[in-house]
């Protein structure tokens, strides 16, 4: 995994009760529309095309072959989403005379899993201008001359993998994501870019460490005006393109967006049928939550294939190259300016003072431990996603639980419905600690999931993703993901399967 996905303490109080206060409301109305299906009961166009797509021969030749030196090619991209038929600007640096770049569209395409829907001529090469850094906030950006333009007439929504490759054959990827323009009856799939960004160590700083190698001299905000670090998308490489590849396959509807779409667009879960939040989905807005929050309080179900999510808060910002460019995170109330203008939304964990808002009000547990080593293991033998899967109660899937993990927030706020569905035994840092999943269900009847690990979608690699996950862990993870996202699809989830609440029944267990 490279570095660490995180700092910070290894076990972390899971913090006090508190009251939720709800900001603005968006009416929104989930479950209830579909884009699938015209008036007349005839599958849509949107449907057909789908249903096209997906049968469309993919490419095999799509992965990094060499990455080549550090700077020996890499890029950006000036929109971290563009509506279908948009265009975007590449940023492009490269020690080599020249490079091409290919798009390719993520998904099953009968195994191939990545489908090239463009392909750029030679272009000129250039070393571009060192790593620009703001002395203040410690802010990286890349003040970079555009290399070229890309449209994306005909590329239909999804998660989108630029890749570069120099003139010597080196290769880095720009992931891009074309965003739905409408997510009515559709499960919609969240791409964790304000996570990506908060890891990016490109130019020396990200929200965690700078050249010292500790925290004194982080950066306070990070920037989409610059090239991902290693490879360009490892993050989504990782927690996310797993998942997209079975729910391609499973060819339920889906809709794409991002971190940054959720935060800016009040209508982008209007109708929607999900949210996918991916296998690390750690840093939000308050927008976003409160976008999610309501949506999921009109009935539109959640699942949280990871762990640790929610857990940061966020501010955007603008840059140079456009709104929402600037990820905002002092990771200390008393260190951010707006302490003195606005406190409520001063940028911590979400769970720590000064306006302590826990997690798990919104996600059932919430996170609970960092280095996380251990093996999934079930609780509800006979809760409705594990069904058919041959678990009993005590069955281990070894290595599927890490390297963050997920806990019942016995303090509260933890919703009245919260069932715990695994309780796994995991050793966090040199001592033992439990971690879960959960499920619960609201008035709306709305479902929220949660795997409380983070390691789960890279478990549907089996043996690729390492750490001791065998095929067992493999057939299990991808069965219980299949079949949630074709509920979710149906509609709310509550309707036919209602949570069974049974925390009470913990309440004297082992922590």
């Amino acid at each position: 995994m490279g570095r660490p996905p995180r700092e910070g303490s290894v076990l972390r109080a899971l913090g006090a009760p508190v009251v939720l206060v709800m900001l603005s409301v968006v009416v929104l109305v989930g479950g209830c529309t579909s884009s699938r299906h015209s008036s007349s009961g005839r599958p849509s166009a949107a449907a057909v095309a789908e249903k096209a797509e997906n049968a469309k021969s993919g490419t095999l030749d799509w992965r990094i072959r060499h990455q080549g030196a550090e700077h020996e090619i890499e890029g950006y991209a000036d929109h971290v989403s563009v509506p279908p038929g948009g265009s975007f600007r590449l940023f492009v640096s490269t020690t080599t005379p020249g490079f091409t770049a290919e798009a390719f569209r993520m998904g099953w395409y009968g195994g191939a899993e990545a489908r090239r829907v463009w392909r750029s001529g030679q272009v000129a090469g250039a070393r571009q201008a060192a790593p620009r850094i703001d002395r203040t906030t410690r802010t990286v950006s890349a003040p970079w001359r555009p290399s070229l333009t890309v449209p994306t007439s005909g590329w239909p929504a999804g998660s989108y993998l630029i890749r570069l490759t120099a003139a010597s054959g080196a290769q880095r990827y720009v992931p891009v994501t074309v965003r739905s323009p409408d997510a009515s009856g559709r499960v919609v799939v969240l791409n964790a870019t304000t996570t990506w960004q908060a890891y990016n160590m490109w130019g020396g700083y990200d929200l965690y460490k700078g050249p010292s190698g500790g925290e004194t001299d982080r950066a306070h905000a990070v920037s989409f005006d610059r090239p991902y670090d290693d490879n360009g998308a490892s993050k989504f490489m990782l927690y996310e393109q797993p998942a997209i590849a079975l729910a391609e396959k499973l060819g339920v509807p889906l809709a794409y967006a991002t971190d940054n779409d959720l935060h800016a667009d009040s209508r982008l879960l209007e109708g929607a049928r999900g949210l996918l939040s991916l296998g690390h989905d750690e840093y939000w807005s308050s927008t976003m939550r409160q976008r999610a929050t309501q949506a999921r309080d009109h009935g539109v179900n959640i699942a949280f294939l990871g762990a640790n999510a929610v857990n940061r808060h966020i501010r955007f910002g603008g840059t140079a190259l456009g709104a929402d460019r600037l990820v905002i995170c002092y990771k200390d109330s008393t260190a951010d300016p707006m302490s003195r203008t606005n406190p409520a939304e001063t940028t911590q964990d979400w769970r720590l003072p000064p306006k302590p808002r826990p997690e798990s009000d919104i996600i059932g547990i919430q996170y609970m431990c960092f280095p996380a080593e251990g093996a999934f293991t079930v609780y509800e033998p006979d809760f409705w996603l594990f069904r058919g899967t041959g678990a009993r109660a005590g069955t281990r899937f070894p290595g599927v639980v890490g390297p963050e993990a997920d806990a019942l927030n016995r303090a509260g706020p933890t919703p009245s419905t919260l069932e715990i569905v695994a309780r796994s035994p995991i050793t966090c840092g040199n001592g033992p600690a439990t971690a879960n999943a959960s499920y619960y269900t609201t008035r709306s009847g709305a479902g929220v999931f949660a795997t409380g690990t983070m390691r789960w979608v890279c478990a549907m690699r089996g043996r690729a993703c390492g750490h001791g996950v065998n095929d067992a862990g493999r057939a299990f993870t991808t069965q219980v993901t299949g079949t949630l996202v074709r509920a979710m699809a149906a509609g709310p989830l509550g309707r036919d399967h209602p949570s069974r609440p049974n925390t009470k029944e913990l309440a004297g267990a082992p922590k």
